[in-house]
């Protein structure tokens, strides 16, 4: 008997769950939700599911999959976030050995000295403003001990995911609710750094052990994969995912801070080169540092079930763009936006079986005003990558309790479900 299904949710219901919690990412769902359909799938048909995730993020699809023995596939653009989800899907790795690199780890960087030259953080960067110096050097010392003493053992992976998640947690600025760091915000509980990292192993390890002997097991892969490009997996015959929506949330940016502490990036500017070029054109900062030609897009052959629409759509963000002070490209970004989730379901269809199952959580959306119907056109462009049906199931409605919210057109977020 399966057990009434739980609600699409967000990342937040999961930082209760064992190895789910071990990365806060906002942009997620809930995992309790996975669960419910992957077993509601398995009762339906009676097969056995192979999960395929196009937008993996931290990997909650994937870990839920593993927690009921399932096969699953995951695939994420930013290479940071496709990172932790592949450290995620490491919690069999052996806990002693976890333990043993963890304690190495805090007991080599309580023993090193401070590096003079880490003043230079103190004002003139992201960094410098979100930590205190004597922070900064604890979090300082811990990379330089993993930097030491890591090897090619996934247990170091493990040990580098802990750090990158105590970061916030160490800092004393705020963190909004879609992980943009807010440096002119102050909260009041901050973590010592040694002590959250000593804290973030014990969750781990008791995370582990929970895996284990709850009988978990390890049967997904996770690829740093762009989905708009082509890519190969076996037939999959269920997909469980929730897409960028096309509502200007910069994903890259979301991760600035902890990637400027790992000196992967040296400032904003750098995600247009590292990040960037394989994530999803939700983004108006995105589609106007490509220079997007509109014609050229609107014309293209894959846009062609939409093509009347949004071309009325981007030539009215066009024309309203003028009289607004940011000038935001809106009209490129969602001409880019659709013409990505047309290439990624032509890419899907070849990785889907025939009578698969899809369900993408989205949300429509109204720059400057004019509305977007997002899951009528993805559910129109599925159809002409070769799926067979759609439907839209809304679960909640958006955009209506936000006293300065800019516009006054309702939203609703929902699960559009598509059939092979």
């Amino acid at each position: 008997m399966l057990k009434k299904t739980a609600r699409s949710g967000t990342f937040t219901d999961n930082m209760k769950l064992p190895v789910h919690r071990w990365f806060r990412y906002s942009a997620g769902f809930s995992a309790e939700w996975v669960n419910s359909e992957i077993l509601k799938y398995q009762e339906e048909t009676g097969n056995k599911a192979i999960v395929l995730e196009p937008f993996t993020g931290s990997g909650t699809t994937n870990i839920s999959a593993d927690s009921l023995k399932v096969k699953s596939y995951g695939f994420e653009g930013h290479p940071f976030i496709a990172r932790i989800a592949k450290a995620k899907q490491l919690w069999d790795t052996s806990i002693l050995d976890f333990d043993e690199a963890g304690k190495a780890t805090l007991n080599y960087a309580m023993s090193i000295k401070s590096d003079t030259k880490i003043d230079r953080y103190k004002n003139d960067n992201l960094l410098g403003k979100c930590y205190s110096l004597e922070s900064f050097e604890k979090l300082d010392r811990l990379k330089r001990a993993y930097e030491k003493l890591s090897t090619t053992e996934p247990v170091w992976e493990l040990i580098r995911l802990n750090i990158t998640s105590i970061l916030r947690a160490c800092s004393h600025v705020g963190t909004a609710q879609w992980q943009y760091v807010l440096p002119n915000k102050s909260k009041s509980k901050v973590l010592d750094p040694f002590e959250a990292f000593s804290g973030k192993l014990e969750l781990m390890k008791s995370d582990m052990l929970h895996a284990v002997s709850s009988g978990w097991e390890s049967c997904s892969k996770i690829e740093h994969q762009d989905v708009r490009r082509p890519f190969l997996t076996e037939k999959c015959n269920l997909l469980i995912s929730s897409p960028p929506y096309p509502n200007n949330y910069d994903y890259a940016d979301a991760t600035r801070l902890e990637m400027m502490f790992w000196g992967e990036i040296n400032g904003w500017g750098d995600l247009k080169e590292v990040v960037r070029p394989s994530l999803m054109r939700s983004c108006s900062q995105h589609s106007a540092a490509d220079k997007i030609d509109l014609d050229e897009y609107i014309s293209n052959p894959l846009l062609s079930p939409i093509k009347d629409e949004i071309a009325d759509v981007t030539k009215q963000l066009d024309v309203i763009r003028h009289t607004k002070g940011g000038k935001k490209t809106y009209h490129t970004m969602i001409a880019a936006y659709f013409l990505d989730l047309a290439q990624t379901w032509v890419n899907l269809r070849n990785n889907m079986d025939k009578g698969s199952k899809i369900c993408f959580v989205i949300g429509d959306s109204a720059p400057y005003g004019i509305h977007v119907p997002a899951e009528r056109w993805l559910g129109d462009l599925a159809l002409a990558a070769g799926f067979s049906e759609y439907s839209f199931e809304k679960l909640r409605d958006r955009n209506v309790k936000w006293k300065n919210r800019t516009h006054t057109v309702p939203l609703h977020e929902g699960r559009l479900w598509i059939k092979g």
